[in-house]
């Protein structure tokens, strides 16, 4: 059975996706859960929290673009934008514990981003948290 996190991880990933420019990434949603074995409770999960974050997409972005030092958002990486969407989705939006939020983010930064974009990620959803 998926854990959240490996639930989150699939959703950075349609993130990434969609922000490449396949915004027709949510046909597939089911397939690529399937295929990341992400069933039942996780699945509902998943669906939620891509749903809600390309729903919100103004809402997250402009959140994120308010918490930038010295740093333009369309320079940002796209994985790194895909794990800060999905992070202020859930802190701004979903309303769901900033502390669990910011953890997953940073272990998602970590596995799939470059070496020091934890460090950033974390700084950024700090600030966002603190509103």
């Amino acid at each position: 059975m998926a854990t959240r996190h490996q639930a989150r991880a699939a959703v950075v990933g349609l993130l990434y996706a969609y922000d490449l420019g396949n915004e027709d990434i949510s046909k597939f949603f089911e397939d690529i859960l399937e295929e990341k074995k992400i069933r039942n409770k996780q699945r509902e999960f998943s669906a939620n929290l891509f749903k809600g974050t390309v729903d919100n997409l103004n809402v997250v972005d402009e959140a994120i673009k308010q918490h930038l030092k010295d740093w333009d958002f369309d320079e940002l990486g796209k994985i790194e934008r895909a794990i800060l969407r999905l992070a202020a989705y859930e802190i701004v939006v979903d309303k769901n514990n900033k502390s669990i939020v910011i953890n997953e983010a940073i272990e998602l930064a970590k596995e799939l981003a470059d070496d020091k974009s934890h460090q950033f990620i974390n700084g950024v959803l700090d600030a966002i948290g603190k509103e």
